[in-house]
């Protein structure tokens, strides 16, 4: 059809673009981080040692492990006695438009490129993966199995937002590869990944691995987007039907933000080390609020930044449990006094070192938390927390507490004066010689027992 010569400019501008979209829809799971968050926190996002996918390739500080990426692959040559690439090229550009569909952001790659960059980047992961549970796939001269600096810079690169590929490739070619090992399970190989690096969350803080196998039981690896996708769905599948039960009681969703640690310890609450429950599962009991422990290091920002970004880029509209659980800890830890609080319950572990540094690590965490109010999981725990603040017998026990019992020398002043005042009554009901004389006795040692003590005290 011929344009229009009269029509307006602008509509033909309009029109030829039109012309031009792609008719194809794909859904879109692999974006870039937008520039807020980048701007918050920018090495937070980017790779230290390992690029996957198209958005870090070529990168000259990542140009090391393009030569590891190259050697895994002639190595799973040598392992299934090939001669040749050519089955594994012909798979992925079978794969490569459905690939990159999935790249919300534009790729600067040709075909070819593309191609290459999925079968080593693919081969790599679930290469890398198989050798370090199977022990006997490792080349013995392998140098990422040599330092261990390696093998947590691979794992903190593996679970960065941007830094991924799409399941399905890696799925694809772990079939095409598989060897007859019962380990030899996809989800099961990142589990034991990640348990093993003690640094992270996943599995170090998680109730045990036994547990976490269980759950990868129930993960369809048709429904798992990408790495980091897995990693969350484990967190998020250990703690959905506690919090979700927890919070049938509660009909009302409205709710306010809770105190510091600091200022609810002030008021009667309790703190305590939650044992053997799934990371994200915090809980208000009987005025305790329990907390599994965890441990705040230099890549403790890393991990949940990139897990938040995760989420906030999911389509379903159901709660969003890391954000949430994040929300709750940056609540309570706002100052280098409710950081100490919480490490001497036994609940955060300090691998910075300084107190005022993990505070620090919060108040730039909270800028990347917008929580739902509509789908906070921990509302009930807040209304019961704000609640039992504001009841007066609790803040009368704390006032007391904090006012007559908060050091040894002020409870046995209190309670020289309770025995003094028993005395006092026994004396004017049992008069008597003897009860004078151990009355005056009594007094004397009593005034010069806490000079002495708050002499030491001071």
């Amino acid at each position: 059809m011929m344009p229009n010569a009269s029509a307006d400019p602008l509509s033909l501008r309009l029109d030829e673009k039109l012309t031009h979209l792609s008719g194809a829809h794909f859904e879109w799971y692999i974006y870039k981080i937008h520039d807020g968050l980048r701007r918050q926190s920018k090495k937070a996002y980017e790779p230290e040692i390992l690029s996957i996918g198209p958005y870090h390739r070529g990168k000259g500080h990542l140009r090391m492990m393009e030569e590891h990426k190259l050697q895994y692959l002639r190595l799973l040559l040598k392992r299934t006695e090939e001669t040749s690439v050519d089955r594994y090229v012909a798979a992925m550009r079978k794969l490569r438009k459905r690939a990159q569909g999935c790249y919300a952001d534009s790729i600067n790659l040709s075909e070819e490129q593309f191609v290459e960059m999925m079968l080593l980047d693919s081969c790599f992961i679930v290469e890398f993966l198989r050798k370090f549970s199977l022990t006997m796939l490792r080349d013995t001269n392998d140098p990422i199995f040599k330092m261990d600096w390696i093998l947590h810079g691979i794992w903190r690169d593996l679970i960065l937002f941007e830094n991924q590929l799409p399941f399905f490739i890696l799925v694809h070619l772990f079939t095409m590869t598989k060897i007859p090992d019962p380990r030899d399970n996809m989800v099961d190989l990142i589990i034991r990944y990640g348990y093993c690096v003690r640094e992270h969350y996943i599995c170090t803080m998680s109730p045990g691995f036994e547990r976490l196998l269980r759950i990868s039981y129930g993960i369809s690896l048709d429904d798992m987007k990408h790495f980091l996708g897995v990693v969350h769905h484990i967190l998020s599948s250990s703690v959905v039907k506690l919090v979700s039960y927890r919070n049938i009681c509660h009909d009302e969703k409205r709710w306010d933000y809770i105190h510091s640690a600091t200022e609810l310890h002030e008021a009667g609450i309790r703190f305590k080390k939650a044992k053997r429950t799934p990371l994200l599962y915090i809980r208000f009991v009987n005025g305790v609020i329990e907390i599994p422990h965890f441990a705040v290091e230099e890549r403790f920002e890393t991990f949940f930044r990139n897990l938040i970004a995760h989420e906030e880029h999911l389509q379903d509209a159901g709660p969003k449990y890391v954000k949430d659980y994040l929300t709750f800890l940056c609540c309570l830890i706002n100052s280098a006094r409710d950081v100490s609080l919480l490490r001497r319950c036994g609940i955060l572990e300090n691998m910075l070192g300084d107190d005022e540094a993990v505070s620090a690590v919060f108040s730039k965490c909270s800028r990347c938390v917008q929580v739902s109010r509509a789908d906070f999981c921990y509302y009930g725990d807040f209304n019961d927390i704000n609640a039992y603040c504001k009841r007066r017998q609790n803040i009368w026990t704390t006032k007391l507490r904090r006012d007559y019992f908060n050091s040894p020398w002020k409870i046995i002043s209190f309670l020289g004066v309770v025995l003094l005042l028993l005395l006092s009554l026994a004396q004017t009901t049992l008069s008597g010689l003897l009860i004078s004389i151990i009355l005056l006795a009594f007094q004397v040692a009593a005034r010069e027992l806490v000079e002495t003590f708050s002499t030491l005290n001071h």
